[in-house]
């Protein structure tokens, strides 16, 4: 089904010790949905998701429970990524970890190409280091401490006390790469979005950029550096990695070179890592820079960004355990606007639940198809020649597919859903106008009924596949209750560009009974 394009895309990945809260399921089902939309589509696509799992956060929590590094990151991924990926249903091609050999092994190839290319050098070292971060901060991210902390330089970010650390280090010659990557993003002038992360990575670099430290002595925990043991390499030099050790950078050449470069989606604050320092790393390498970087917004939770000091985290499970994972999709994928922060509240996730899912979508394919059952046997009729009613319904799903289409490639899943939405709009009002329950008690208007019947169940048809990738359960549902299966094949199989064609539900085919996709939620 491939049409040779290749699309390649990444979640960040993620520190295991955070235990996930509903901001990291909310990037994995963006990227998924992607991913889902381009698989379908016929792209030859590839999904990436993984855990960074070196670092000093990683030893001092290890230390802190009497375990190992090793064992400690092992009992987080097993226990709670790992369900992360099944209770959201995300269909990752790959996971990678950091402590896996086959990523080790090619990190310190890929370093030791950068020294042997002169991009490395060694050189004292002293600076504010923020430990939650792994990173040594910046002027902009160094505030004063109050309350406990005052007196104290304290992150910006995690508003914990900073160390100031003094070490020799190796560096990367970082400072070098500021006008090519400038001609980058101005030759490639959406290889940052959105538009306000672009404008703050230009506006970054161009305040002049440091030479990078890459290695740690203080400690042992991470990849050794292949020239000089005594040092690992610094965790987020070893991270940014993974995109290409996971695809055969090293080692495999011919799949290295089917699927690099890639498209990262990332969250707004590691946004300089991956458009500044990753870009640059891959040009002192030789070898060519992702395809592009897409930002998003932060979750808010009563106005604060979540986080696990705060206890503001909220498990994706206290969602799917209620609504289920379809609807957790749907909800982030469609109440904010991707690239922007947006609020999260259980009063608004319950609204859109009954308002557009359970309502909306889930009351035409219910009504529908009961409607089939009831005046046609449970066989989809044929539809005889129509008026402006019927083709207006034709319409609007050509469109409707036809912008979806072009939103997933502007990483716009919400403008996405909207345009899909315009469907189970029409097509409930279509129904609401034409009445075929009072059609159904007149005979002569037998014909009719079939037309306005069919009409409904193929709009159901284009819904099913539009939606798939956004919400995988209810769509598989629905595409048996359509009786689709057996006359045209896996729902995943269907390819989501011709998706707006008409009249592919073929009259004759036996419609299922349908339980309701979203089921009325008992509030507590």
């Amino acid at each position: 089904m491939s049409n040779g394009r290749s699309f390649y895309i990444t979640t960040p990945i993620y520190y295991p010790s955070d235990l996930p809260h509903i901001g990291h399921g909310y990037t994995s089902v963006a990227v998924d949905t992607l991913a889902r939309w381009h698989r379908q589509a016929g792209d030859d696509t590839w999904m990436l998701t993984g855990t960074d799992e070196h670092g000093q956060k990683m030893l001092r929590a290890a230390a802190a429970n009497g375990v190992t590094p090793q064992e400690w990151v092992d009992k987080l991924v097993e226990e709670s990524w790992f369900p992360l990926l099944k209770t959201l249903d995300v269909a990752n091609d790959d996971f990678i970890r950091t402590t896996q050999p086959r990523h080790e092994e090619r990190v310190q190839q890929f370093v030791q190409a950068l020294f042997d290319r002169g991009y490395i050098y060694a050189g004292e070292y002293e600076a504010l280091y923020c430990v939650g971060c792994e990173e040594f901060k910046p002027e902009a991210e160094i505030v004063d401490g109050t309350g406990a902390f005052e007196g104290l330089k304290v992150c910006a970010i995690h508003s914990k006390p900073l160390e100031l650390l003094q070490e020799k280090n190796y560096f990367f010659k970082l400072s070098e790469f500021g006008d090519r990557l400038l001609e980058l993003y101005r030759s490639v002038p959406d290889f940052v979005r959105p538009e306000s992360a672009r404008n703050e990575v230009i506006s970054f670099v161009k305040s002049g950029l440091k030479d990078l430290s890459i290695s740690r002595s203080a400690f042992d925990w991470g990849i050794r550096v292949p020239w000089d043991d005594s040092h690992v390499i610094y965790v987020w030099v070893d991270a940014l990695l993974n995109y290409a050790t996971a695809v055969g950078y090293g080692t495999d050449p011919e799949q290295f070179a089917r699927r690099w470069p890639a498209y990262h989606v990332v969250g707004k604050d590691i946004l300089r890592f991956h458009a500044v320092i990753w870009p640059a790393m891959l040009m002192a390498a030789g070898l060519d820079v992702p395809r592009g970087v897409f930002a998003h917004g932060w979750l808010l939770v009563g106005g604060e960004k979540m986080s696990k000091s705060k206890l503001t985290g909220i498990a994706p499970t206290e969602i799917t355990d209620v609504f289920g994972s379809d609807a957790y999709r749907f909800y982030f994928l469609s109440a904010i606007a991707f690239g922007q922060d947006g609020s999260f509240s259980w009063e608004d996730l319950s609204a859109r639940y009954q308002a557009e899912l359970a309502n909306g979508f889930g009351n035409l394919a219910s009504r529908t198809t009961a409607m089939i059952e009831r005046y046609f046997e449970g066989v989809v009729p044929p539809a005889a020649a129509g008026d402006e009613r019927d083709s207006a319904i034709r319409d609007t799903v050509a469109s409707a597919a036809a912008e979806a289409d072009a939103a997933m490639e502007r990483f716009r899943p919400d403008e996405a859903i909207a345009a899909i939405w315009t469907i189970v709009d029409a097509a409930n009002g279509y129904i609401t106008e034409n009445e075929p329950w009072a059609l159904a008690k007149d005979e002569t208007q037998r014909e009719r009924l079939g037309t306005v019947l069919y009409t409904a169940a193929e709009a159901l048809r284009a819904l099913a596949v539009l939606l798939s990738p956004i919400m995988p359960v209810a769509t598989e549902k629905l595409w048996i209750a359509l009786g689709a299966a057996e006359s045209l094949g896996r729902l995943q199989d269907q390819p989501l560009r011709d998706a707006g064609a008409w009249g592919v539900l073929r009259p004759g085919t036996s419609v299922n009974g349908l339980a309701p996709l979203f089921p009325r939620i008992e509030q507590a």
